[in-house]
């Protein structure tokens, strides 16, 4: 069967380099299904790995994108319990910026029966990493104030949406109104604008210590890093947690020790992946918890746009340029979102 495909044939800083292909897809492997695809999630690790700076190099060439959904259309000959016309998710290194893929069996689930293929495309990585950062790691307890940083990008906003339904007060950062207004309405109580006249990220604490009473965030969700690190060190209250997730500013802070020696706090570091391959047995029931939520409806990601295949670049460069609020997918054969959100 022959298929289009968005593939990079070279490492390169510049992401329009990708082509859009046409390649012969062979039929499945004994123990392989073959999904039609009809949307992908676009993450930043598609960006890295065609830069080349990813942990995980793909052979070349590779189509980007590891999360998607859609339809089984072929089932290897040992291949039980998956029929033609069901719709799937899937997730993987690379491969997803296609129409069809063949994957083993063994990594497909249901697609969750409350999702639309783009939402059901954009949950897993997302949502798994805030999962572990809040209640492996973070603890989260009911009632507590949880500061969530980044919270209009996809990992922010699920971030917000377990917190709230883990019952905790959510205190949502960003650096646009128009952005923030919509995690309000998606269930923040407060969102805070931390960025500064000068363009530079800060000034929360003070807002934070007021809308908890002087006490400080309890658990803090930063995958910014940088001055935003530095400033949370300052609004987390006694025995906080203050979950390091990534560093999207491009600075790796210093922990300021006095300060976790004063208020007794601890800085804990979150690798959602890592944490599975560590504890695989509580990997296990962290991906049961996360699906369950997804497939009775309690979680919900947010998916702001959709573009066909071929402007996959497009959807990179959006997604680059730090435009996207909540995810934006890739969508193939014909699948559109009949709504955003």
């Amino acid at each position: 069967m022959q298929i289009k495909t968005v593939r990079c044939h070279k490492i390169d800083e510049d992401i329009t380099t990708v082509t859009l292909d046409k390649v012969n897809l062979p039929p499945p492997s004994e123990n392989e299904v073959q999904v039609k695809l009809k949307a992908c999630a676009v993450n930043f690790t598609d960006i890295l790995k065609i830069q080349g700076k990813y942990q995980r190099k793909p052979p070349l060439p590779f189509a980007p994108g590891g999360e998607a959904a859609g339809d089984i259309i072929a089932v290897g000959s040992n291949v039980s319990g998956i029929t033609l016309g069901a719709k799937v998710i899937l997730g993987g290194d690379y491969g997803g910026f296609a129409e069809a893929i063949n994957v083993s069996a063994s990594t497909v689930k249901p697609m969750p029966r409350s999702m639309s293929y783009a939402a059901a495309a954009s949950f897993q990585t997302a949502y798994m990493t805030a999962w572990v950062a809040l209640t492996c790691r973070g603890h989260l307890k009911p009632g507590e104030n949880l500061l969530v940083h980044g919270a209009t990008g996809g990992v922010g906003m699920a971030a917000v949406d377990l917190g709230k339904h883990l019952g905790a007060n959510v205190i949502a950062t960003g650096g646009r109104d128009d952005k923030l207004t919509i995690v309000k309405t998606r269930g923040a109580n407060h969102v805070i604008n931390y960025t500064m006249p000068n363009n530079e990220i800060g000034g929360f604490r003070d807002e934070v210590k007021s809308l908890t009473n002087g006490k400080g965030a309890d658990v803090i969700f930063d995958p910014v890093g940088g001055g935003v690190f530095d400033e949370s060190m300052r609004c987390i209250n006694t025995d906080g947690r203050l979950l390091t997730i990534g560093f999207t500013s491009g600075q790796w802070p210093r922990a300021a020790v006095n300060l976790i020696l004063i208020k007794q706090l601890s800085v804990i570091g979150v690798r959602a992946g890592e944490y599975g391959r560590k504890y695989p047995e509580q990997g296990k029931q962290n991906t049961r918890a996360v699906y369950e939520l997804a497939d009775t409806g309690q979680i919900k990601p947010y998916v702001c746009k959709a573009f066909p295949l071929t402007e996959a670049v497009s959807a990179m460069q959006m997604l680059a340029s730090r435009e996207v609020v909540g995810k934006c997918v890739v969508t193939m054969n014909g699948y559109s979102m009949a709504s955003v959100g």
